[in-house]
């Protein structure tokens, strides 16, 4: 089952939870990314490459940006660093608008929320340096993928990071080990272990992004990154 991407659908896909449930989806999604390297994957590819640019500014757009914790993060980077940051996420769902827009804003006042379609982003050409998306690619049919990265490629100046699972049986039996030891909710359970299976092997993940570059990142991450033609 781990040769090509499921096409099965996530319930989080074709809207079968409750309110209550989708709530909970969001803090244990936000929970388990923490722990199981989306942090990692940041700064082994944006916050890195921030840095070897060495600005002083920098803006970034998170398409489909859940509850906005990976712009918290970068804000995070931002402060530790000393550096100015202008950070928009944007998300299409509803709950997940609403979760991320009551994020603290006197904490980290540079991040905003949009409600949009990753498919028609409401942004200029180049409005932003970089463009980043997680766990979002593997919830895109074969189709849909060239059209969410165009759009992407548009409104980032610098370069665009695409983040997302390793198909890998050990990623997949280890997900359940780890749902079973901390409780986590039947939801997550189930639409996490068919997005293992949803998801891309390194070589297919890489094929996604003509020109782009790829990279592994423990524990079962997978990033490509595609810099902006003169930038």
């Amino acid at each position: 089952m781990f040769r090509t991407r499921s096409r099965q659908l996530e319930r989080i896909d074709t809207g079968d939870y409750t309110p209550e449930e989708y709530t909970t989806f969001l803090r244990e999604i936000r929970f388990i990314n923490r722990y199981l390297g989306d942090a990692r994957a940041l700064k082994r590819s944006l916050f890195s490459d921030i840095e070897q640019q060495d600005l002083s500014e920098f803006s970034v757009l998170d398409v489909a940006c859940g509850s906005g914790e990976l712009l918290r993060t970068t804000a995070a980077f931002a402060h530790e660093t000393n550096r100015t940051a202008r950070l928009t996420g944007i998300d299409l769902h509803q709950l997940s608008f609403s979760a991320s827009a009551q994020n603290d804003p006197a904490e980290f006042p540079e991040a905003g929320y949009v409600r949009g379609d990753a498919f028609r982003l409401p942004f200029a050409d180049g409005e932003f340096d970089y463009a980043i998306s997680s766990l979002f690619f593997h919830h895109l049919t074969d189709e849909q993928i060239p059209l969410v990265l165009a759009e992407m490629t548009r409104v980032a100046r610098r370069c665009i990071y695409i983040i997302d699972l390793h198909r890998h049986p050990m990623a997949y039996y280890l997900f359940k080990l780890f749902c079973f030891a901390f409780r986590i909710s039947p939801l997550v359970t189930e639409d996490g272990s068919l997005s293992i299976l949803r998801s891309f092997k390194p070589d297919e993940f890489l094929s996604i992004v003509p020109g782009g570059d790829g990279r592994r990142i423990a524990p079962f991450r997978l990033v490509v990154c595609k810099k902006i033609a003169g930038s």
